[in-house]
């Protein structure tokens, strides 16, 4: 498909703080990297929006005909208790508690992630390359920053030296801190700190004995810093500045500002255009995170197998949940909103399939299609803004429920291009499923088909009893008959 440009794109670029359009370095080509996952747990649904959201700006983007580089990190070495330079790396600490190898977790969490996203229909990245795999580059670049004079050796261990930095530079700049700032609210160093200034982190540890996962390096028997990978990583795959840097809010202080800081001191540059960000997902109105303990793990939320849910929700129900808040905003999950989104999604797709039984014709409609879609782009085109999208796909359910089968008032041509931007939005850039086709499409149709002539024969008879049950059964395992004048069809919960 040719790039769209009767609508720009915006962008809401985090370091600049406002929207700006959207200009790629090497257009049609496009560079975006987002930070994954640590593998020592199971993915849970707060992180699960963050990867569904920018699977969304990564299908809008190829739809309007980028080819984009997708990179997505694997986190399987390096990231220490609560994101500090002091204690035990959480693969390494999972690894001693289940008396297993750190790649054998590596290996189970990583390969339940990519199940959880397969059911929510995200894309996989263009690559997905791991710490572990990168620590020769990351060496490279510790380096580097010894070279520049802004990392110091203490005991084995490189240190960032984040208040030199600063001299030239503005660390804070992406969050909005200010070092003094920073500085005052920093404990004071303990006697055993080997770092000159709190606000240091560090690019390379020594491993104590117990640390199960090190390499050598020129300044010990260690590991990479957390921080450290995700510079290394996009700059190998996307060059020493790309396009786009998405990850969670919780990440912009301090990795991302850390990340900055990195690349600026080893390549004299800032490496990211637009910073992108996605907002948190609460659970019934608080934060969701594993160190609360208030998560909803996938698994629950499709089976319902949890206090917390009535019923269990189909992954595609739950990704057009997460597609009715703008990546930005904050979403809370609770059962009755899942409830009326499900209600939604299947009024959706109702008048999807409606569609193939429209027929054109002349008879008067104020629905003008050239206007709708160019309003569906122009939804996109502000921030990936998937809210105002959906209530534009609404406008036109409406018109179609609305609409005679037999003349709908559009010409031929106005009524494909309705089915093809319909299809393009609900499926390509939303990436919805339809629940039919995910359960069984044609041979589903045949088996309801049959169901249904039955039910329809009962009430001829009069057997109010039989129709009665084949109905009530079909609502017992979420499939919910509908009478009209045209006759019975039926939609799956």
């Amino acid at each position: 498909m040719a790039l769209y440009e009767e609508n720009d794109l915006y962008i809401n670029n985090s370091l600049a703080r406002k929207k700006e359009k959207f200009v790629p370095l090497n257009a049609p080509s496009v560079g975006m990297y987002v930070c994954g996952p640590t593998v020592y747990s199971d993915v849970h649904l707060g992180n699960c929006r963050t990867f569904i959201s920018f699977d969304l700006v990564y299908r809008y983007l190829s739809h309007l005909g980028y080819k984009v580089r997708y990179v997505r990190n694997i986190t399987d070495a390096g990231h220490l208790e609560n994101d500090a330079d002091e204690g035990e790396d959480k693969i390494s600490k999972k690894a001693r508690l289940e008396s297993l190898e750190p790649m054998e977790i590596v290996q189970k969490y990583t390969l339940g992630f990519h199940d959880v996203l397969s059911k929510f229909n995200t894309i996989p990245p263009s690559i997905e390359p791991t710490a572990t795999g990168h620590i020769v580059e990351q060496i490279e670049m510790i380096q580097k920053i010894i070279d520049a004079g802004l990392a110091y050796v203490e005991n084995g261990s490189v240190y960032f030296d984040v208040e030199k930095y600063n001299t030239d530079n503005d660390y804070g700049k992406l969050s909005g801190r200010k070092i003094e700032e920073l500085i005052s609210g920093t404990r004071e160093l303990d006697a055993q700190s080997e770092k000159r200034n709190p606000l240091d982190f560090a690019i390379w540890k020594k491993a104590s004995p117990s640390h199960i996962q090190r390499w050598p390096s020129p300044w010990s028997i260690g590991f990479p810093g957390w921080h450290l990978e995700c510079s290394v990583m996009s700059t190998k795959y996307l060059g020493e500045q790309f396009d786009i840097h998405g990850g969670g809010m919780d990440l912009k202080f301090p990795h991302h500002e850390c990340e900055i800081a990195q690349n600026k001191a080893s390549n004299g540059e800032d490496a990211v255009r637009y910073w992108m960000h996605g907002n948190m997902l609460t659970l019934n109105g608080q934060r969701m995170s594993k160190s609360t303990g208030n998560t909803l793990l996938p698994e629950e939320l499709f089976s319902g197998n949890t206090d917390k849910l009535t019923k269990g929700f189909a992954p595609t129900v739950a990704r057009f949940f997460m597609m009715q808040a703008h990546y930005g905003s904050q979403l809370d999950f609770s059962n009755d909103a899942l409830l009326a989104a499900e209600k939604g999604f299947n009024r959706l797709m109702e008048g999807y399939k409606k569609l193939d039984k429209l027929q054109a014709g002349s008879a008067k409609t104020d629905f003008d299609v050239a206007k709708w879609r160019k309003a569906c782009y122009a939804a996109m085109n502000d921030d990936f803004n998937s809210p105002i999208l959906i209530s534009q796909l609404f406008e036109a359910v409406r018109f179609i429920n609305g609409a005679d089968e037999k003349d709908c008032g559009l010409s031929a041509d106005d009524l494909q291009l309705l089915k093809d931007t319909m299809s393009a939005f609900i499926f390509d850039v939303l990436g919805l499923q339809n629940m039919a086709e995910e359960k069984g499409g044609d041979k589903l149709d045949e088996v309801m088909n049959m169901l249904i002539e039955m039910r329809a024969k009962a009430r001829a008879d009069k057997d109010w009893a039989l129709s009665d049950k084949i109905r009530d059964q079909l609502i017992a395992v979420g499939i919910q008959l509908k009478d009209g004048a045209e006759g019975t069809s039926y939609i799956i919960n």
